[in-house]
């Protein structure tokens, strides 16, 4: 390197300026495969035996005597009581008054 060369060191705003193309596409990237996966598949949302307890002030008992009487459907994983909250939507509002 000849000393009559000179150094260009590049600033943050000319480094920010060359990465804001790549930015703009790669979030039209991430929006679109969002898009392609909340199109195909619906996440099951559950409520567990803490949250009936909490939201609706169901005891453990209540909870077990509904489970084991069919009016509260449930799906078992493990130790572990999943209830689909759209279930339960549709269980409060079919026993609206």
């Amino acid at each position: 390197m000849n000393s009559n060369e000179e150094i260009v060191i590049p600033t943050v705003g000319s480094i920010k300026k060359l990465l804001e193309p790549i930015y703009a596409r790669l979030e039209n990237i991430d929006s679109s495969i969002k898009n392609q996966v909340s199109g195909k598949t619906e996440r099951k949302q559950y409520y567990r035996n803490q949250d009936l307890k909490t939201i609706f002030g169901l005891s453990n008992n209540t909870i077990i005597k509904y489970r084991e009487t069919g009016i509260l459907p449930y799906t078992k994983l493990g130790d572990i009581f999943l209830y689909d909250i759209k279930v339960i939507d549709k269980i409060l509002n079919s026993n609206q008054v």
